[in-house]
């Protein structure tokens, strides 16, 4: 490292709009209830009917209610001010909202799975047409909760994920309706519990990719829709810059990541106006708002690695 590096430090802090978050809030205020309610419509409906489907499916709400939750409870926690103790805030709750609601997720299917083998092997009547008016119900919440989210802000990573379960969840409840109707019009007793196997596995496909996803930031990894390669060529092919080393990029929330790197410059520092256009481009072209860049004269040849 050079005997004189130069530091230069471009945080930011970008805060939604206080109507932006009293949008947000309310769409998940209005989308917990709804969700809650039809929670309850399901379950007892279920069993009424012995739907094992259905129970899949109120599951797979009842996650759904916890994920809008937990994600109001991040983005409140999230809005806090930095402290001296956590200076970068509490932004990463919402990674950690994302990790809990997963595993949650995975748990209730497994319950459903076990509960789905079972009636493969001791099958009970399905009352088919309740199961599609029930499941109907859900595509309209599902449906409308989609599109309230939908309204919100879709380059916040966070909103757009939660409109993109929403839609699953809608598809997942025609899929309920479907089974309904093959049960109601040919006597099949076996299409509910295949029904709730094949909803189990597409909602575990998609849980574990967000699983994978968060537990890669938990541990500083690269941001999934960070390219590092071409963050690299960018600042390599900047005017001056012989070299770039100790490159960092982290996620300081589901939706914030920041970066860190060395930069080769054998001329010397070339001025403030040159990092700001530099980290404005990061910005533009990748969303990385949180930049630390370090120029150096020379190669780092301790303590870099």
């Amino acid at each position: 490292m050079s005997a004189s590096p130069h530091h230069h430090h471009d945080h930011h802090h970008h805060h939604h709009a206080v109507g932006g978050q009293d949008s947000f809030a309310q769409a998940l205020y209005w989308g917990i209830g709804l969700n809650l309610l039809f929670v309850v419509v399901e379950v007892v409906t279920g069993l009424w009917v012995n739907s094992v489907a259905l129970l899949a499916d109120a599951g797979h709400n009842f996650g759904d209610v916890l994920g809008l939750a937990l994600a109001w409870l991040a983005a409140k926690l999230a809005s806090r001010k930095p402290t001296v103790r956590f200076t970068y805030g509490l932004r990463r709750t919402s990674i950690l909202a994302a990790l809990g609601n997963g595993m949650l997720i995975m748990l209730a299917m497994l319950a459903i799975v076990v509960e789905a083998v079972d009636r493969l092997f001791h099958p009970k009547m399905v009352v088919g047409e309740v199961v599609m008016i029930v499941a109907g119900v859900g595509v309209v919440i599902n449906g409308l909760t989609a599109w309230r989210l939908h309204r919100e802000n879709q380059h916040d990573l966070n909103v757009h994920g939660a409109f993109l379960h929403m839609l699953t969840d809608m598809l997942v409840s025609v899929g309920v309706v479907v089974a309904g109707g093959l049960s109601w019009l040919t006597g099949w007793w076996w299409v509910d519990p295949v029904a709730s196997l094949l909803i189990a596995a597409l909602i575990a496909v998609g849980t574990m990719r967000l699983l994978r996803e968060a537990t890669t930031l938990i541990l500083d990894g690269v941001p999934s829709g960070v390219p590092l390669a071409e963050v690299e060529a960018l600042l390599a092919n900047q005017p001056g810059v012989s070299a770039v080393h100790d490159l960092h990029i982290w996620a300081l929330s589901t939706n914030d990541h920041a970066l860190t790197g060395h930069l080769i410059m054998p001329d010397g520092h070339p001025g403030d106006a040159f990092l700001q256009q530099v980290q404005h481009a990061l910005q533009e072209q990748f969303g990385l708002r949180h930049c630390t860049l370090q120029v150096e004269q020379s190669s780092c040849t301790i303590g870099c690695h």
